[in-house]
């Protein structure tokens, strides 16, 4: 069992395993920070993250501060007197008045090897680039984006068909898996951060809907990953009849030659598209407003001899 006072912060799923990890060690927060409730859904109704939920359950105290400088809010943690702040897909950039606060600093668990992908996108940009490992990073939390030196980090192989979704799952039992092997070294001052290298760094930015619009111009790799890399959200997309068709799985076909975003073939496989460069074969597809079929269903509802995708 840890003595160590910690506050940990983070808001998504892919904290959870982290925070688990951390309360299975002996090692509950005193505190635990996450982004207030958010309005989601067609009800819009408030909905809670999944690290404040796991914390109620274990009868951790909850902080949902809308601003990190408020004096109040500051003065708690102040008051806490925190070793370490643990942080994990938070999603807001701690400001340098919290910082200052543990003893051991800020420790984050960051979802690529920096200094690669700095920033809010990590795992679906090394999806959309073709990098072929991905990983994660331990680092000390300075005033940059994603800028401080690290501390140890760990990689794996990005499998050829894999998901957002599935890569993320991995990334967070990784990155539990790491601080937990690692957080006494670096308390202890038995584990030294070093600088991230500042002529390899690379940035993921934040992902706007409009770049989920398949272009079939492109070509039939750079396609490919744009589905595995927006699958499960916010989901590749394209037109056809007025409709916006979600694209959650394809593979990569051997056509060439055809004008691009045109059905070469559709079948049991699936359906068939030429894209500026070779074709790609649809393999999942949904409707508005209807659940996730075969891509051989819109061939049954719909006649694609000739049709165009766009």
């Amino acid at each position: 069992m840890m003595t160590e006072k910690i506050i940990f912060a983070g808001t998504p799923e892919f904290a959870c395993p982290t925070l688990k990890i951390l309360v299975d060690m002996g090692a509950g927060p005193e505190m635990v920070l996450t982004q207030p409730d958010r309005r989601s859904g067609r009800g819009q109704k408030f909905k809670i993250s999944p690290i404040k939920k796991y914390a109620i359950s274990e009868d951790i105290l909850v902080r949902q501060p809308e601003h990190l400088d408020d004096v109040g809010f500051i003065s708690e943690l102040n008051n806490i007197k925190p070793d370490v702040i643990i942080v994990a897909a938070y999603g807001l950039i701690l400001p340098k008045d919290i910082l200052s606060i543990p003893r051991y600093g800020c420790i984050n668990i960051h979802a690529s090897l920096l200094p690669r992908w700095r920033g809010a996108s990590p795992i679906q940009s090394a999806i959309l680039a073709g990098d072929e490992d991905t990983g994660i990073s331990l680092m000390s939390v300075e005033e940059g984006l994603d800028s401080g030196p690290i501390f140890c980090s760990e990689s794996i192989t990005i499998g050829e068909s894999e998901t957002y979704g599935e890569l993320h799952d991995r990334l967070a039992t990784l990155g539990a898996k790491l601080l937990k092997g690692n957080l006494g070294k670096i308390l202890s001052g038995n584990l030294h951060s070093e600088p991230q290298d500042s002529n390899k760094v690379t940035y993921a930015r934040k992902i706007k809907k409009i770049k989920t619009r398949i272009n079939w111009d492109s070509s039939n790799t750079s396609i490919n990953r744009q589905i595995r890399a927006y699958n499960p959200y916010p989901t590749a997309f394209f037109q056809f009849k007025d409709e916006k068709i979600k694209c959650w799985k394809a593979k990569i076909g051997c056509n060439n030659g055809s004008p691009a975003g045109k059905v070469i073939n559709f079948g049991a496989e699936g359906i068939e598209v030429a894209c500026g460069q070779g074709s790609l074969i649809i393999t999942e597809i949904q409707r508005p407003g209807r659940r996730r079929l075969h891509a051989t269903k819109l061939a049954q509802q719909y006649d694609l001899t000739d049709a165009l995708f766009q």
